[in-house]
């Protein structure tokens, strides 16, 4: 496969994961009356454009179809900071995998994936949103949301790297 093929596949590859992203993150959604928001499998495949993309083409894979799912879902108001969030958790996870190999790479990927998660959100809804301490009601979603995503995300990871087919396309996409 020569340059312009490879980087070709990157891209068609990048743009189904943010679609699956969007539709993960969709079709999945139990409400948090507390927060108004609401828990979802989409970090699970955020965390996997982090792991089988990686760099520019995985973390913007994992905050546009994050940002779609909002926008898409009526939670506009939160979809700047989602675009932001899940790209700093995609990256995140990206480079602890890359530079630690293995499941314990993931592992710590996906931890800090999820703190990023828990400080973005707090972060946004105090300060931006204008909920001050308030936003402290949202922890405990977010933190379900975090575990969820990091648990998904680890068992679909080890699926996909036990089928053949879906092992050589990961393969071709790095």
């Amino acid at each position: 496969m020569n340059i312009k093929q490879h980087n070709i596949h990157r891209l068609v590859f990048s743009a189904l994961l943010a679609a699956l992203t969007c539709i993960c993150t969709m079709v999945i959604q139990i409400p948090v009356p507390a927060t108004g928001g609401y828990i979802n499998l989409g970090d699970s495949i955020v965390l996997l454009c982090a792991w089988y993309i990686g760099g520019v083409y995985g973390v913007a894979a994992a905050g546009i179809g994050s940002m779609m799912a909002d926008l898409f879902s009526g939670y506009a108001v939160y979809a700047p900071a989602t675009f932001v969030i899940k790209a700093l958790m995609a990256l995140a996870a990206y480079l602890l995998h890359r530079h630690i190999h293995g499941r314990k790479g993931q592992y710590l990927g996906a931890f800090a994936a999820a703190l990023i998660l828990l400080i973005g959100y707090f972060t946004y809804e105090s300060l931006f949103l204008g909920y001050g301490m308030g936003a402290a009601a949202a922890i405990p979603a977010n933190l379900i949301q975090g575990f969820t995503g990091c648990t998904f995300g680890a068992v679909l990871s080890h699926v996909m790297e036990k089928n053949a087919f879906l092992r050589k396309m990961l393969k071709e996409s790095k």
